[in-house]
């Protein structure tokens, strides 16, 4: 998966894009990866968010909703 093309194309569309590792959370075993997918005024304040034990498993979370809701990603 290219999370750089994903979050250029999310980008693209109006949609801000926040991907994160969390030191914290890291060490004490817990989720450390945050993805977060919001803004697109047009799209009624999109708001998709998920903690995960890795980028793949946010992923997988959130490009599903993020189609649902009509956005375009690639693969």
């Amino acid at each position: 998966m290219d999370v750089v093309a994903i979050m250029e194309a999310l980008a693209e569309q109006g949609i801000t894009v926040i991907l994160k590792a969390d030191s914290e959370r890291m060490a004490e075993r817990r989720e450390p990866w945050t993805f977060v997918a919001s803004g697109a005024p047009s799209r009624d304040d999109v708001l998709v968010r998920t903690d995960a034990a890795s980028v793949e498993q946010c992923l997988e979370a959130c490009l599903p909703r993020l189609r649902e809701l009509g956005l375009s990603l690639p693969g």
